[in-house]
């Protein structure tokens, strides 16, 4: 079995991915400097769900720790990398953007180093559906403009990144990578222990949701922000995925990898998304009816930036990836009784 390299492995994405790579068999190493999650006991919750009495990990910064970086290659030999470490608040990215160009671009520089340096052989990158430019033709594909008009540093730095991996690819034609633009991955493990639980003020839709649904101040409210876009409920619409579904569209792709040979492109993309819109009130709709809670909300002004509907075209990782999202908006929900 492949030795994977994860980083970011502690994070929402990364550590339900874990689980995705513990129960096909593979040898995991990861990285996670705790900036963005509690990783302590996000991996003991790992653990326990996967029956692991011991995880190879390690706490670094990759942007600046390149000796132990480099001492992590050199004692393991690993054949891929899912790279998900960065920094991901939009906000911050507006207020701190040198930031985000530091730590988001030089990780993957120090990691690439890394991979000429030992022979990696591939990585999986986690992108977004943020490098896709404003106002196009719903559903987004794989061949849709990116790179143009976008509204934050932090969506520049994922579409920075996917171009210096396409220009690493063509440098080493050997080298494999497969880009995963994700969508809106919300849902937990069955068991609750694994969840969106970031630290600081939350920024993506659930936390927000479920920090007023499930909170002690009765005056507390959450903001939608607009509700007249042309939506048949006047919402934003955003393709929803659960985070399991991710999860096993990145063993899927470890396994594309090591698939792919001299005819195929050495770096590929894949929409990870449903492949249609759900908007912001029928989430809540169905969230209280999965929870049996009734959620205060009212109405603000549209936010800058924001577009109405956002959705992909899916058929290309279904059809490449042999990969299918199983699980329902209901299914992602009714995790949060």
């Amino acid at each position: 079995m492949p030795t994977i390299l994860v980083t970011g492995s502690s994070g929402y994405i990364g550590s339900h991915t874990l689980l995705e790579l513990f129960d096909s068999r593979m040898n995991v190493i990861c990285i996670d400097n705790g900036s963005n999650s509690y990783n302590k006991r996000v991996y003991k919750h790992i653990g326990k769900i996967a029956g692991k009495s011991r995880i190879s990990r390690y706490s670094l910064n990759l942007s600046t720790d390149k000796k132990e970086l480099d001492e992590i290659f050199d004692t393991h030999a690993i054949d891929y990398c899912i790279h998900f470490a960065a920094l991901k608040s939009v906000g911050e990215s507006i207020d701190e953007p040198l930031l985000y160009y530091q730590n988001n671009l030089l990780s993957t520089l120090n990691l690439l180093e890394c991979f000429k340096k030992y022979d990696c052989k591939g990585m999986i990158f986690s992108s977004s559906a943020t490098v896709y430019s404003p106002n196009q033709q719903m559903p987004l594909t794989e061949e849709s403009k990116v790179g143009m008009d976008l509204s934050n540093p932090y969506a520049r730095t994922k579409y920075f990144v996917e171009e210096i991996l396409k220009d690493y690819c063509k440098a080493n034609p050997i080298f494999k990578c497969i880009i995963l633009r994700y969508f809106n991955p919300i849902g937990s493990h069955s068991s609750r222990t694994l969840d969106e639980n970031p630290k600081g003020i939350p920024q993506n839709l659930m936390p927000n949701i479920l920090q007023v649904l499930n909170g002690d101040d009765e005056e507390q409210v959450f903001n939608i922000y607009g509700n007249d876009y042309n939506t048949p409920d006047g919402t934003c619409i955003r393709d929803y995925i659960h985070v399991e579904d991710v999860a096993n569209a990145h063993a899927k792709a470890i396994h594309k990898l090591t698939r792919m040979n001299e005819t195929d492109s050495n770096c590929i993309t894949y929409n990870i998304g449903t492949g249609k819109g759900t908007s912001v009130l029928e989430i809540i709709t169905t969230l209280e009816k999965c929870t049996n809670k009734k959620l205060n909300y009212e109405f603000k002004p549209r936010r800058q930036g924001d577009l109405g509907v956002v959705y992909c075209d899916n058929k290309k990782a279904m059809k490449e990836l042999l990969w299918k999202p199983k699980y329902t908006i209901e299914d992602a929900l009714s995790n949060y009784k």
